[in-house]
């Protein structure tokens, strides 16, 4: 059973930093990317980062310079550096993985706030 567990979230001040971090279990054949996805309230779940086997990264034109997405799809760990947050980054975070069958799983999710 694969699980992909989360964790790094919480409460933070406008212009301060948090380090989101994912391992995922179980059985998971040739990763191809994994990345974070956020969802705010009453919409819909958007693309913060994500990075492919080979290290190629992609991010959202509203977090590029602030995000960082590092890790190992070898190893099934990614984690995302969040510097200056902004109120606009508060959301739930959820960690993807997919694979080159086209799987995907999912994280359960974890509550980033940023006060003002």
């Amino acid at each position: 059973q694969v699980q992909l567990l989360e964790s790094g979230g919480g409460l933070v001040q406008a212009g301060g930093s948090l380090t989101l971090s994912c391992a995922a279990s179980g059985n998971i054949w040739r990763i191809d990317v994994m990345g974070w996805y956020r969802q705010a309230p009453g919409k819909q779940r958007d693309l913060v980062a994500t990075m492919a086997s080979g290290g190629v990264t992609d991010y959202a034109d509203s977090v590029k310079g602030r995000f960082t997405i590092s890790g190992d799809n070898d190893n099934q760990i990614v984690s995302l550096q969040m510097n200056s947050l902004k109120p606009e980054d508060t959301a739930i975070y959820y960690c993807n993985v997919r694979t080159v069958l086209s799987q995907n799983f999912w994280g359960q999710g974890t509550q980033v706030t940023v006060s003002s």
